[in-house]
């Protein structure tokens, strides 16, 4: 027999990734939350986590039983409101790529009007594997030719160009060589999707830059790039003052931005034309 307490535990575990913090978010110790799992594993008849000293992942029989999870602790919680007579918003979890310009996310969040909403950071790869793990509702992150293109799921299409300073000599100019940035300081932006097809494009023309820094943030390397500490290579999308962007010869590569839902769903239509207004701006 599946007793609620079972499956709290259960989504707890899958919502945050490891025993530890599931059982913190459940106030319970972790060996009680262990022992309430491996009941339901033996209710079950089967081994719903591969444990590893660094990660728990789903197994195929977990991951079956995830969808019915949730929905049965939505029911749960239904029906406790329809007695009580409270009326919780549900939470949207948006998942956001990390190279996602930030002024697009404040440009959304301006248009909620307070509804409630939790956002989950992460690379292209943490993004899907969250939202095959049910931890994330949608993702807005990078296309890619596996997914549905479903109408209205794409959202932009955006190029990349150099980012320069205001101040600096070569803002002025309306395209660049690479050759001629050639004695240029350069932001590694560590983190960027196309960071080793941009090594690869300086590479071939004979041009290899000093690194003054080296970050994972886009606030710092815009930070870098106002202070003519360097120039850097970066999505169109991050226009902001003291930061001017020029376009790089030859340099062609684009990106696909749209909202990634888990399985065979479509995006909700009206988080499309929200984020969709907030991405054009």
């Amino acid at each position: 027999m599946i007793d609620r307490y079972h499956l709290r535990y259960f989504l707890a575990v899958v919502d945050a990734g490891n025993f530890s913090r599931a059982a913190a978010a459940c106030n319970v110790s972790q060996p009680t939350l262990s022992v309430g799992i491996a009941r339901l594993e033996a209710s079950l008849g089967r081994t719903l986590f591969n444990r590893t000293n660094r990660r728990v992942a789903l197994t195929d029989a977990g991951a079956g039983l995830l969808a019915h999870a949730r929905t049965i602790e939505a029911g749960f919680a239904a029906a406790e409101r329809a007695v009580t007579g409270g009326a919780a918003t549900p939470v949207l979890r948006l998942g956001v790529l990390t190279t996602i310009p930030r002024r697009w996310i404040e440009r959304w969040l301006a248009t909620r009007g307070g509804e409630p909403v939790e956002i989950v950071e992460g690379t292209e790869r943490d993004l899907r594997a969250r939202l095959a793990r049910g931890r994330v509702d949608t993702a807005l992150t990078i296309l890619r030719d596996g997914d549905a293109r479903a109408a209205g799921q794409h959202l932009l299409t955006e190029g990349y160009s150099l980012a320069v300073g205001a101040t600096h000599p070569l803002a002025g100019r309306t395209v660049l060589r690479a050759e001629e940035v050639a004695h240029e300081a350069m932001i590694v932006r560590r983190h960027c999707e196309m960071l080793s097809e941009t090594s690869r494009f300086f590479t071939a023309r004979g041009v290899r830059p000093f690194f003054p820094a080296r970050t994972t943030s886009d606030d710092r390397a815009l930070a870098h790039v106002r202070a003519r500490l360097g120039i850097t290579v970066m999505p169109d999308g991050f226009r902001e003052p003291g930061v001017v962007r020029v376009p790089l010869a030859e340099f062609d590569a684009t990106r696909d931005i749209g909202l990634v839902v888990a399985g065979q769903a479509a995006p909700d239509a009206a988080l499309l034309a929200a984020l969709g207004e907030a991405l054009t701006g």
